[in-house]
């Protein structure tokens, strides 16, 4: 199992994330919404704005504060070394 660090010490397993997004559009923000209503919302942004929704295939939402492009390139490392 390949795990990356989204900020501030919060690590997630690499393996179970489906998406990585903005979470600038509507869509998004009606998605963590309800995710927020449901309990299904994991916010590991330590009060800072969130910048990277990850979805996962268990339906939970992970909000980080670092960019999109920055988790993707660590997810992408991770998975280059799954030797």
């Amino acid at each position: 199992m390949k795990l990356i660090n989204i900020g501030f010490g919060n690590i997630v397993s690499a393996d179970r994330i489906i998406a990585i997004v903005s979470p600038e559009s509507a869509p998004i923000k009606r998605m963590v919404q309800e995710a927020k209503d449901k309990g299904t919302a994991i916010d590991a942004t330590y009060g800072r704005r969130t910048r990277a929704v990850l979805v996962t295939d268990s339906d939970h939402l992970i909000l980080s504060a670092l960019q999109p492009e920055t988790v993707a390139a660590r997810l992408d490392k991770s998975m280059a070394n799954k030797d």
